[in-house]
């Protein structure tokens, strides 16, 4: 046990109570409250570490004003704890405006245990000082409180064995993510393995994750592992889990809870030691619905949710994201150093950067390879080949259109229509999501 404090703020007591007893054995000494105007003297009476804070005291009321009020008034502390706001199942807008008002996570009652211990823990260790620096960069770059934050969260979470999600749009980074936790893991010198679920084939979605005998089906030749038994002993990172469909999912969710996977054609099952970080660009609040996701599946893989903040919102970031990839794509391409023109700095920063940083990044490429000799201009970067672009005006081949570009501005528009989700956007192009992957990076999207 710890030395950490809890305060627990919520009118029900049976909530309290509960809180209490989970906690108090793993974390430290806990206090409950029923009432807000405690609040305030039980803060000054000595620090705390987490606050678990109701969003609601009024019977009948559902807004999370009350909560709201308390959690900006609390964060604006010199000696503030971190604060895991409680709401019910189905206020998932309530759940996103205390992460904007200053909340470290939220949890949704009822809650599972195991999540509710796991927020509670990482909140705990991102108020403790910080130990001193591991001898290693960060593959997570920007100097931006956003990313200062995810930074501080990863290290919190990394040492834990806990399952992560990683949630953010198409190219904000969430792979690195991934790989950053992995790195700073006590499974640091085993395998990380990353698996885009998003482009595994359905008709052949067990045999890549749980294995296959030989002879369990048409040209099964051979025993093969699957990516689960592959990753034994590391992590196991599963990408466009938002995009599974439920069948899938009811699988995935047999292999979480029991810890061990049975490979096509066999008779019994075999014992599994994974780490498990998943992510999505799924919208959250589609999460929350049960004819897209799992509830039971989403409470296995968010213990800990992480969010990737977008580039729009971290924009301090861009000049030196450049300056890192271009730096990065010259020595790649034995190129010299160029400087920026003031207007190439003022279209990069004013570009809406919708891919986010992998648009950024394949910028930098383009602008390194096809750049001016002495100096590389706005128009080096060509911002108007992503989907951060306005698209241009539908034309025939008849007119002068290359068959690659229609190509580009159709799989561009596509994923504008879907709002970035694959599966979607593959269906509105009558192709598989592989494909799709394929053409993404082909055309930098």
């Amino acid at each position: 046990m710890s030395d950490d404090s809890v305060l627990i703020l919520d009118d029900d007591p049976d909530v309290g109570t509960a809180a209490r007893l989970l906690l108090q054995r793993r974390v430290g000494a806990v206090r409950v409250l029923q009432r807000p105007s405690e609040l305030v003297p039980a803060l000054a009476a000595g620090p705390a570490s987490v606050l678990l804070l109701d969003m609601n005291f009024t019977p009948g009321q559902t807004d999370g004003e009350q909560g709201l009020a308390l959690l900006r008034q609390v964060v604006a502390r010199a000696d503030a704890p971190a604060v895991v706001a409680m709401t019910a199942y189905a206020e998932v807008e309530l759940a996103v405006q205390a992460l904007k008002a200053g909340a470290f996570d939220f949890v949704t009652k009822p809650w599972v245990n195991a999540r509710l211990l796991a927020i509670v823990q990482a909140a705990a260790a991102s108020r403790r000082p910080c130990a001193p620096a591991v001898p290693r960069a960060s593959a997570l770059l920007g100097d931006s409180q956003p990313m200062r934050q995810l930074r501080r969260l990863v290290a919190s979470v990394a040492p834990t064995d806990a399952n992560v999600l990683v949630l953010g749009e198409m190219g904000v980074g969430k792979e690195l993510v991934a790989q950053e936790i992995h790195a700073q893991s006590a499974r640091a010198a085993a395998t990380f393995l990353p698996v885009d679920l998003g482009a595994l084939p359905e008709t052949t979605f067990e045999s890549e994750l749980f294995g296959h005998r030989r002879g369990s089906f048409t040209d099964a030749r051979t025993d093969r592992p699957g990516r689960f038994v592959a990753a034994h002993g590391g992590t196991l990172f599963l990408d466009e889990v938002g995009n599974l469909p439920l069948a899938h999912q009811a699988k995935l969710l047999t292999v979480l809870e029991r810890r061990e996977v049975t490979p096509l054609g066999a008779d019994r099952g075999e014992p599994v030691d994974v780490r498990i970080v998943s992510a999505t660009n799924l919208d959250e609040r589609r999460l929350f619905d049960p004819a897209c996701f799992r509830a039971d599946l989403l409470y296995r893989l968010n213990t800990i949710v992480l969010r990737v903040p977008p580039l729009r919102e971290r924009r301090e970031d861009i000049l030196p994201l450049v300056h890192h990839y271009l730096a990065h794509y010259a020595a790649r391409y034995a190129r010299a150093a160029r400087p920026l023109t003031a207007a190439a700095v003022q279209a990069l920063q004013d570009d809406a950067w919708h891919g986010n940083v992998r648009a950024l990044r394949h910028a930098c490429e383009r602008a390194v390879i096809l750049g001016g000799e002495t100096r590389l201009d706005a128009a080096d970067f060509q911002l108007g080949a992503g989907p951060s672009a306005t698209p241009p005006p539908p034309t025939s081949p008849v007119g002068g259109a290359r068959l690659e570009d229609i190509e580009r501005d159709a799989v561009a528009e596509a994923m504008r229509a879907a709002q970035g989700n694959v599966s979607e956007a593959a269906r509105r192009l009558g192709v598989s999501r592989a494909a799709l992957y394929r053409r993404l990076d082909k055309h930098g999207l």
